[in-house]
């Protein structure tokens, strides 16, 4: 996995094994068999069983994370449009820009797995002050 470069830009391959939609379906609690089952999958005309448009974004926030070395508390926003669907044990390429402003820093992203889009128009906003991340007094 390649991280930002120096302009801003980074390019990102992750590759979700054959159970990591089984362990997000226990995670998410979201059974249902188009991502668990083979079979069910297939039966509707899909190539297998396919990830959850939420894992994938999953994946991407915490790439976007990675990309600013942020702390996860300091995100505020993620969006997303959800254009495809992804399936296991193949690259997901994320690609996308870190952008600063005032106060806040911005990562705009795609996904894609071959030649079909899974995620486009994403955007993860982050605080940039550390006290606005910082935890609660107890």
């Amino acid at each position: 996995m390649s991280g930002a470069t120096s302009n801003g830009h980074f390019h990102a391959v992750v590759t979700p094994d054959r159970y990591f939609p089984h362990r997000y379906a226990g995670a998410a609690e979201d059974f249902n068999p188009l991502h668990i089952d083979a079979e069910a999958a297939a039966s509707v005309g899909l190539p297998g069983n396919i990830l959850h448009g939420l894992s994938t974004l999953g994946l991407a926030a915490r790439l976007c994370l990675e990309q600013v070395g942020g702390d996860p508390r300091a995100l505020t926003r993620i969006s997303v449009q959800f254009r495809g669907v992804g399936v296991p044990e193949e690259e997901i390429e994320f690609s996308g820009i870190v952008g600063v402003s005032a106060g806040a820093t911005s990562v705009h992203f795609t996904a894609s797995q071959g030649d079909r889009t899974v995620l486009r128009g994403g955007v993860a906003e982050f605080r940039d002050d550390a006290t606005a991340a910082a935890p609660p007094a107890r």
